[in-house]
């Protein structure tokens, strides 16, 4: 695999993932004609958490990811395991959030692995950075 592949394509995936769930706020704020905020329209704020939830946790997980790319201490196949983890991960929490605001399989288990994505990945690069500062 050419250096640097994997990150390209999760942000890629996630690009379009962020795509769909804007698209769909577009939509929904189309349809109830609401211009600015929710218009206490509960499926918009759904709708509007699920792609800001989206925002808030991407860009720094895929930072993650490419910065441990970077270091090329990660075998391709854990990076890959990774990047899916995000992937699936904010796929299952956008459409948890998007059918219920409450506790749902989706919300749950789709946070789950974005924060476990997330903590491997820096204490990962935690050791990268700690062992190069060894040297």
């Amino acid at each position: 695999m050419p250096p640097f592949a994997v990150t390209p394509l999760y942000a890629a995936l996630c690009a379009i993932l962020l795509v769909v769930l804007s698209l769909r706020v577009a939509r929904l704020r189309n349809k109830l004609q609401v211009a600015l905020g929710d218009g206490g329209e509960r499926v918009l704020q759904k709708a509007i958490r699920a792609q800001g939830n989206f925002v808030e946790y991407v860009p720094l997980a895929l930072l993650l990811l490419f910065l441990l790319e970077l270091s090329r201490q990660a075998p391709v196949w854990a990076l890959h395991a990774l990047g899916l983890c995000l992937l699936l991960g904010r796929i299952l929490h956008a459409i948890g959030l998007s059918t219920s605001a409450g506790l749902t399989f989706g919300r749950v288990v789709g946070i789950t692995l974005t924060i476990a994505m997330m903590l491997i990945t820096a204490i990962w690069l935690l050791a990268v950075a700690l062992g190069r500062m060894a040297m």
